[in-house]
């Protein structure tokens, strides 16, 4: 009942395609529709597959960059060095964050996940030892196709720490930069009553007001009096009139002329005033997407102002009536959205599945009891080579005929890739596996057929990224460059070629070739 009940903030598997991996998405509201089904407003992540092949590149770079850095501050001996296996399955855990949204139905929810910030203190392995979790360190942006590291990065190592100067020798004096020393701008020890001061601070309020009633631009900003009062008495007037106090000796005669010159009142205005109805809107706008991102604030609504005066408007906001009602009008609404939801377990067939012939247990090519024999051919799986599995799935192009067990089809929905056996794991009379781990294989149904031509994915096609389908090479062996030369009238190469799947008599090359040597 837990296991199928899903809350605001859980991170889950989304089914879009029954032949495509499961999306990865973390639950931000759970929401009713008119019509009586949920919908889940989520927050995207991507997988290495759904980016760019240059992002895949520069996201290589960043790990191997932080890897050397942990290897640098390391105390303890090495980890043992990853296999080729544990690298190609760890690049399957590794996500991508976005701050994209969308809205899924929740009956397309298929589980639940665990996806955290790179630990750069933990081992990589441990993300590999529990099972549906992953990891990012990375924020992708699907609109600028952009990388970016994640501001919540743990920074844990010495190159955080602050450079402690060495202790001074006896006897050695130490000489301060002046122009590092902070500097004094308020004497609690003045000779000023504190009745004085807060007469003083009720005199620049009110010249305050007067000025703002004097200048246009602030009459129609603050056309009531309350308002103008209101702003008169924020802190940049008492920061302005006690640093007065303090640059005339706290005089306050002295004092009470410079707030009142002789060209007009001073007037101090504040961020809160500076911005302007529509700067207003924007901010907050951009506040609801971004959060207290304020680099991304400023510089996707805001680049014309700074990044002080976004920061210092942000806290001056944060006191007024306008953001108590929004505090107010957003808990409401989170009131009114569900809290939770109950998705039964998926149990509908898949259409990739591959039907059981009679549904009765039968032998594959010889595999020995336990093995379903279904439609394929009786090939092995493609990940992990068995020839044994209780249900069986079409995988890949249909016309490659391509199957994956039970358990690697599990694997490639969750983790978006095959599991990519050692070479000692495969059987020696297999086709070894594809140079491209995550496509599928070319492979004929005689045994003789690996000695044919080996099937290699044509990555540097120059039209292979417009094409809809997989572009490929048929890279000869050695026995098939040397029956070319040598057996043209028992075989035709070219015919050979455009058939890859047809056996070839390899008998028959093996008799011209003797008696070739022979003569």
């Amino acid at each position: 009942m837990a296991a199928n009940m899903y809350r605001v903030g859980d991170y889950v598997f989304f089914e879009n395609s029954s032949s495509n991996p499961y999306l990865i998405r973390r639950i931000e509201e759970l929401n009713k529709t008119a019509s009586g089904n949920v919908e889940a407003k989520v927050v995207c992540f991507y997988r290495r597959r759904d980016i760019s092949h240059s992002l895949i590149q520069l996201a290589d770079k960043h790990a191997k960059d932080l890897e050397e850095e942990k290897e640098e501050e390391k105390e303890s001996p090495l980890e043992a060095e990853l296999t080729d296996k544990q690298k190609h399955q760890l690049r399957h855990r590794e996500l991508f964050l976005s701050r994209q949204y969308e809205s899924l139905p929740a009956t397309h929810i298929r589980g639940k996940c665990s996806v955290a910030l790179l630990n750069e203190t933990e081992a990589v392995l441990s993300y590999l030892d529990k099972e549906d979790t992953f990891f990012y360190s990375l924020v992708y942006d699907p609109t600028q196709k952009t990388l970016l590291a994640d501001k919540g990065e743990i920074r844990v190592g010495p190159r955080f720490q602050a450079d402690v100067p060495d202790m001074l020798q006896e006897g050695e004096s130490d000489e301060w930069d002046q122009s590092k020393l902070e500097e004094k701008l308020w004497d609690p020890d003045c000779p000023l009553s504190s009745k004085q001061i807060d007469q003083f601070l009720v005199v620049a309020r009110a010249v305050g007001t007067f000025a703002r009633a004097l200048d246009c631009s602030s009459s129609v900003r603050q056309p009531s009096l309350h308002t103008s009062a209101a702003a008169a008495s924020r802190d940049i007037t008492l920061f302005h009139a006690m640093d007065t106090l303090h640059r005339h000796g706290y005089d306050l005669s002295s004092a009470l002329s410079v707030l009142v010159p002789s060209g007009g009142p001073v007037l101090c205005r504040d961020e809160m005033e500076e911005w302007s109805a529509s700067e207003a809107a924007m901010f907050e706008e951009a506040l609801e997407k971004y959060g207290k991102d304020f680099n991304d604030i400023r510089q996707d609504f805001l680049p014309w102002k700074s990044l002080t005066s976004i920061i210092e408007y942000y806290y001056m906001w944060k006191t007024t009536d306008r953001y108590v009602q929004q505090k107010r009008l957003k808990a409401a609404e989170a009131e009114s959205k569900l809290k939770q939801v109950y998705i039964p377990t998926y149990n509908k067939p898949n259409p990739n599945q591959i039907s059981v012939t009679n549904g009765k247990m039968a032998t594959v090519n010889g595999a020995g009891p336990g093995a379903y024999h279904a439609a394929g051919g009786g090939r092995a799986c493609e990940s992990c080579y068995s020839m044994q599995s209780a249900q069986w799935y079409s995988w890949g192009p249909p016309n490659m005929q391509c199957r994956l067990c039970v358990s690697c089809w599990m694997y490639w929905k969750k983790y978006g890739g095959l599991k990519m056996p050692s070479r000692a794991e495969a059987p020696e009379e297999k086709t070894p596996p594809s140079p491209v781990p995550n496509e599928p294989r070319s492979r004929g149904h005689g045994p003789r057929q690996s000695s044919h031509m080996v099937p290699v994915r044509n990555s540097g096609s120059p039209k292979s990224s417009t094409k809809t389908k997989q572009a490929f090479l048929l890279q000869a062996t050695r026995l098939t460059k040397l029956a070319r030369h040598m057996c043209r009238d028992v075989i035709r190469l070219r015919r050979a070629a455009r058939r890859p799947f047809v056996p070839i008599n390899c008998g028959a090359i093996k008799a011209e070739c003797k008696s070739s040597f022979n003569s």
